[in-house]
């Protein structure tokens, strides 16, 4: 029903990752891939441009107000594609989910105070953990078997006292990692033990691969619900990054408050069009997800396998995300030469050093895009990197 492979020249149109690949990447936009920030080359649902064409036709894109069908459309959502059910007044908006981030360190610790993320980790919460004032705790995962784990219990030595929070990617990114239960009860006790606000970004768990299954938080572990703050987003899954919405779903009430004071105390009020993107995307967007997980798993085998040809580089094996994480630690070159030869090959690509320890050797490329820049982008590598083309 739905066509992934139609080419969309999105340059030009102030896109950021086509518009601005030269002047971070150094890679010409004329005939370089995009492949770096997080958003997919295909129209989102149909009934997102409905819903669009709708608000425009009607004239007046006002102040928005009464979100009873937007608060509806979401807990169905959760309870059809994740089966918790959740309380409508347990739902905050924020202007998307690293905003969410920041309110959680405002609500639940005090400048210079620590939040811990297990890196790599999206570079973002680093970011605005630190443009907040509270000291980052990065906690390297360990790699078993080519995945990655937690060491909680090296963590918990390693613990000054004054932490308060845990960010916790879920789906991760990068590497696209699905937690277990097990682990994710494991983490809730971890918190429980240490006084910590699970913070669990869940952005990309609508973005499950076939065969695969993610369990959010809320469901995992609901011994920690009274700790727990769950981000959620149609952004990701929807591909309307721009639409800058998201959702806090925060099932205790005394954590809600503290939460909705800090995003009163900012002023900010929803974004009509964001909202109603959102309202559409949960209501009729589901055949389209279905089809583009589909789609994914083919660009996820097609690039594995190709990458995988080249000598001393090892992809991660993906759960979900449209997020490769590649390893390119055997081919012996350094993290700057690793990002030279994918520059040469006119690829934009994230380096992955961004992503905090434990990334130095990795790229992460984004691969939600047509099929035949797929494949171009793995014959582009393979020569750069003297592999099998």
């Amino acid at each position: 029903m739905f066509d992934f492979d139609e080419p969309i020249d999105r340059r030009r149109t102030h896109c950021l990752k086509w518009d601005m690949m030269e002047r971070l990447f150094g890679v010409p936009a004329g005939d370089g891939l995009a492949m770096w920030v997080a958003d997919m080359d295909f129209r989102p649902p149909p009934a997102v441009m409905e819903a669009l064409a709708a608000e425009i036709a009607q004239g007046v894109p006002g102040y928005f107000g009464d979100d009873a069908a937007y608060r509806a459309a979401i807990c169905g959502w959760m309870a059809r594609r994740h089966g918790w059910e959740v309380d409508p007044a347990a739902i905050l908006t924020t202007h998307g989910v690293v905003a969410g981030v920041g309110f959680c360190c405002q609500a639940f610790s005090a400048p210079g105070e620590g939040v811990i993320l297990f890196t790599p980790v999206y570079h973002a919460f680093a970011r605005v953990i630190a443009a907040n004032g509270r000291r980052i705790v990065e906690h390297r995962l360990v790699t078993r078997d080519g995945r990655q784990h937690m060491d909680l219990d090296d963590l918990a030595r390693r613990l000054t006292g004054d932490e308060r929070i845990v960010v916790f990617c879920s789906p991760h990114n990068p590497g696209g990692r699905i937690w277990s239960v097990e682990e994710q009860r494991e983490l809730a006790a971890f918190c429980r033990a240490h006084d910590l606000v699970l913070v669990a970004d869940e952005i990309h768990h609508d973005l499950v691969l076939p065969g695969r299954r993610h369990v959010t938080a809320a469901l995992a572990a609901p011994e920690a619900l009274d700790r727990l703050v769950v981000l959620t987003a149609t952004t990701k899954t929807f591909n309307i990054a721009g639409a800058l919405t998201g959702n806090a779903i925060v099932p205790d009430e005394g954590l809600r408050a503290r939460l909705a004071a800090r995003i009163a105390a900012a002023g900010g009020s929803p974004n009509r069009l964001g909202v109603l993107m959102a309202t559409a995307a949960y209501s009729g967007g589901e055949a389209w997800l279905e089809e583009l997980l589909v789609y994914l798993d083919g660009n996820v085998r097609a690039f594995e396998a190709g990458l995988g040809a080249i000598p001393g580089v090892r992809p991660t094996p993906l759960d979900s995300t449209y997020l490769a994480w590649i390893d390119f630690a055997g081919t012996g070159l350094s993290p700057d030469g690793i990002e030279a030869r994918v520059r040469e090959a006119g690829i934009a690509a994230s380096p992955g050093r961004q992503f905090g320890p434990g990334g130095e050797t990795f790229m992460r490329f984004n691969i939600a895009t047509p099929r035949a820049r797929v494949d171009e982008a793995v014959r582009r590598l393979q020569v750069a990197f003297g592999g099998a083309a």
